[in-house]
């Protein structure tokens, strides 16, 4: 997920993916503990992507305050 496409969406849109994403993370998290993980490069793009989109929703937070 590029910033660019981030940007595009809605705050609702965000929160709705960020949720998302950190259902997927605890899942990774858990198929890393029981050994069923076989994708160890996602673990770090969703962690990079909630980053990603926790920044973009402090900047959008910061601009309208």
């Amino acid at each position: 997920m590029k910033a660019q496409d981030v940007r595009a969406k809605s705050e609702d849109q965000l929160k709705d993916e960020l949720a998302k994403l950190k259902k997927e993370q605890f899942n990774l998290r858990f198929q890393a503990a029981t050994g069923q993980l076989e994708k160890t490069g996602r673990v770090k793009e969703v962690r990079r992507d909630i980053a990603r989109i926790r920044t973009i929703l402090r900047e959008n937070a910061r601009a309208g305050a």
